[in-house]
């Protein structure tokens, strides 16, 4: 289930961005978290399985489309269709926004179009990539 992110939650958040290669750095982590904890346009959300939060998907709102900017999963629950499972529920919260992806997230969103079980209603790849 999706969880919008709280301050409580950070370090479960920061958690789950650092194994996104790009946010290793400490440094670069708590100004990803700064973002979104300032910026009222960036949205982070939690992916919890049970009683434990196992995911992370973050994006970035504007009035027609959202970026989705951060996509991360515990490795322990890859290949479960899990990260799937976020970006279809967010989609759906997301509605009736296009969703676009970045340079690191586009090749997953990609993925999510093409499985069978993806939903691609408001889903058009992108060419143009958000850095």
């Amino acid at each position: 289930m999706l969880f919008r992110y709280k301050k409580s939650c950070e370090k479960i958040a920061m958690g789950m961005l650092a194994f996104m290669p790009e946010e290793r750095d400490l440094k670069k982590l708590r100004q990803t978290m700064q973002i979104y904890q300032e910026k009222p346009d960036w949205q982070l959300f939690l992916w919890k399985e049970g009683e434990d939060f196992v995911g992370l998907i973050g994006a970035e709102v504007a009035d027609d489309h959202f970026t989705v900017h951060h996509l991360s999963l515990c490795p322990s629950f890859r290949g479960e269709g899990i990260g799937h499972q976020m970006v279809d529920k967010l989609q759906k919260i997301m509605q009736p926004r296009e969703m676009r992806g970045t340079q690191e997230t586009q090749r997953f969103l990609d993925k999510c179009l093409n499985s069978p079980s993806g939903s691609d209603a408001n889903y058009r790849p992108s060419t143009k990539y958000i850095s």
